[in-house]
Parts: structure tokens; C-alpha cells; sequence
């Protein structure tokens, strides 16, 4: 089989490898198509020097082979299947993970190729093994759509922990591929409004017309202020968590969903959180739950048109490495590659 390999900054190529070896819980899932996430980009760029690396973990596919236990096992799925698929594994057995926090695994699984290269994932490929409890069957949906699920489990995560209730007023910062996600997901768990914050203009627009209440740049906020339940912060920049606070009511939750650089700080006022009992939430990754909400909600199609709106184009494996430039250099949602 085929499978990408990021190599240097700017430099991808496609290594022959061996057909993986099923475990008797494992299934063999034929990639239908892959996303590029920010870890491809930091990678492909070179913000993220780790190399030589097999990225791509929002994957989705059809099971061409099952392990031989696979049968036995609830809710697994079955030869044919469209399924979407978790591809960074958590050890199940550290503290975080016993407590129903793998998320927060302390001891990540992380991978290699057979010729010792690191998987990321390795979701760029022709085929690829994973544990069949990883998978979750989302019917008969496009597999682009399927191909979200990994980060729409991200979101679910967010919005689960951020205390979300029907009715809640929502403003989202960052109207990029990800505050996208929320902007869909709290419109269909019903928020009453939501409001996107963003820099660029046509991506204001975009929002509005996928269903934002209404949209601003940062510095054109004053009548939002302390109008909102739940603030998301999508994108990652100084200053984010002092506009958020801004933005919050009284019992307010700022949610930190974006990375945010390491030497960035944040200067808030205790007093004000003590009196006002707000809240700063920091959301990481998926778990269990979150991967099956997200395969309902995708099976139920409940969100098909905003997920559509997000594939800004779609690439063969074999050009893997056009859809890496056109992620790097253009303002793009989701490029697909399978």
C-alpha cells in the first residue's frame, strides 16, 4: 500500500508499505478520504519540525477486513461499512484515562512505520489498521462528511464541557474550519443566537450565510458586550481571553478551544470572576462519548449542509502534495485528499 510521508518543510512523498497484519480486534479500513488539519499545515511548512512523519488523523473509509474477534465485539462495525475512525490512541490505563479523561491521556500511543517513521495518524494512505472499537458507523453519507468526524468530535468535546443548554446565547471568535464547526453544532443543539468574530471580511460573510446572527471584526464590538452565555475561542491570539471575557454575561464561560502560542498570557481580573462566577474552560481533544454524538449527528445528516460548505477542494493520494501547498498557502476550510 501507499502511504504519505511529510519528509522536510515543503517536501511530501508516497512510500510503499506493507499491508498492515490484523489483530483479532482490529479491522483493515480502505481511506476513502482524508482532511488536512493544522497539523499537516505546521508540519508541511515547517512550523512543526518533526520529521521524516505519516500525518492525517481525520480519516474516513469502507472495512475490508475484520480480525477475527471482531464479530464477537458490540456494536463494531461489519465488512463494507462506511465508517469514520479515531486514529490517535490512548493507553486506557493511566489515571486521566481511568477517569474517564483520554483526553488527557498522560501516555499517548503513538506509532511507527515499518521502516521506523512516525505516525501521526497515517490517515494519508490507501489503507490503514485500526482498533475496531475506534470506529463508528455513520450509515451511507458522503465520505467527506465522514471525514469530519474527528474534528466534530473536538467540538462536541467543547461544547459538552463548556456547560451548553438549549436556549444559550453564543458568541464564537475565529470564523475559521473549526469555529465553523461550532457555529453549526450550537445552531443545531439550539442556541438562541450566535454571533462569529473574526478579522476577514469574507469570512464574516461566510459565517452570516451559514447561519451566524450576526458577525464583527474584533474592534467592532461594544454592543456585544456582556451579552453572551458562552464565549468559544477558536482562534488562538493575544488578547482572545480578555475580548471573550468581555463578551461574557454574568455566569459566563469563556471556552479555550484554540491553541494558543506558549508565551502568550492572559491578564484577567479574580475579582470579577469571583463576583460574576465566570468561568475559563480548556478543552482539548475528544473522548469516547464525544466520537459517538459525532457519528449520530453525522449519520442523521442533521448537519450536512454546513459540513459540505467547509470542503474547499479535493485532492487524489497521488497529489498529496498540491492539496499540502494549497493548505499552506491559501485561507482554506477543509482540503479532502483520498
Amino acid at each position: 500500500m501507499q502511504v504519505a510521508v511529510v519528509t522536510g518543510p515543503g517536501a511530501v512523498e508516497l512510500r510503499d508499505e506493507p499491508a498492515p497484519r490484523l489483530g483479532p480486534e482490529d479491522v483493515l479500513i480502505e481511506v476513502g478520504t482524508c482532511g488536512l488539519c493544522t497539523m499537516e499545515r505546521r508540519l508541511f511548512d515547517g512550523t512543526k519540525p518533526v520529521y521524516p512523519v505519516a500525518p492525517g488523523h481525520e480519516a474516513a473509509g469502507r472495512v475490508i477486513d475484520v480480525g477475527e474477534a471482531v464479530a464477537s465485539l458490540a456494536g463494531t462495525p461489519q465488512l463494507g461499512d462506511l465508517v469514520t475512525m479515531d486514529l490517535l490512541t490512548r493507553c486506557g490505563t493511566c489515571h486521566m484515562c481511568r477517569r474517564g479523561r483520554s483526553a488527557l491521556c498522560k501516555q499517548p500511543q503513538g506509532g511507527t512505520l515499518s521502516d521506523g517513521t512516525i505516525s501521526m495518524g497515517a490517515g494519508l494512505a490507501e489503507v490503514v489498521r485500526v482498533a475496531a472499537a475506534q470506529t463508528y458507523r455513520v450509515g451511507e453519507i458522503p465520505v467527506e462528511q465522514a471525514a469530519m468526524g474527528e474534528p466534530l468530535a473536538c467540538v462536541v468535546h467543547s461544547v459538552r464541557l463548556s456547560g451548553f443548554r438549549a436556549g444559550d446565547r453564543v458568541a464564537v471568535i475565529g470564523a475559521g474550519y473549526m469555529g465553523r464547526l461550532h457555529l453549526a453544532l450550537c445552531r443545531a443543539w439550539g442556541a438562541s443566537h450566535i454571533g462569529m468574530v473574526d478579522v476577514d471580511e469574507q469570512r464574516r460573510t461566510e459565517a452570516a450565510e451559514a447561519g451566524a446572527a450576526r458577525t464583527a471584526g474584533p474592534d467592532e464590538l461594544a454592543a456585544w458586550r456582556g451579552d453572551h452565555d458562552i464565549v468559544f475561542v477558536t482562534a488562538g491570539t493575544p488578547g482572545a481571553v480578555e475580548l471573550a471575557l468581555d463578551l461574557c454575561d454574568d455566569a459566563g464561560a469563556v471556552v479555550l478551544y484554540g491553541a494558543f502560542p506558549k508565551d502568550v498570557m492572559a491578564s484577567v481580573g479574580a475579582d470579577r470572576i469571583h463576583h460574576h462566577e465566570l468561568s475559563i474552560i480548556g478543552v482539548f481533544s475528544h473522548e469516547p462519548e464525544d466520537w459517538r454524538t459525532a457519528a449520530g449527528l453525522l449519520e442523521s445528516g442533521a448537519l450536512a449542509a454546513d459540513l459540505d460548505r467547509l470542503v474547499t477542494a479535493r485532492y487524489r493520494l497521488g497529489e498529496v502534495a498540491d492539496a499540502l501547498t494549497l493548505a499552506v498557502s491559501q485561507p482554506v476550510y477543509r482540503v479532502m485528499v483520498g
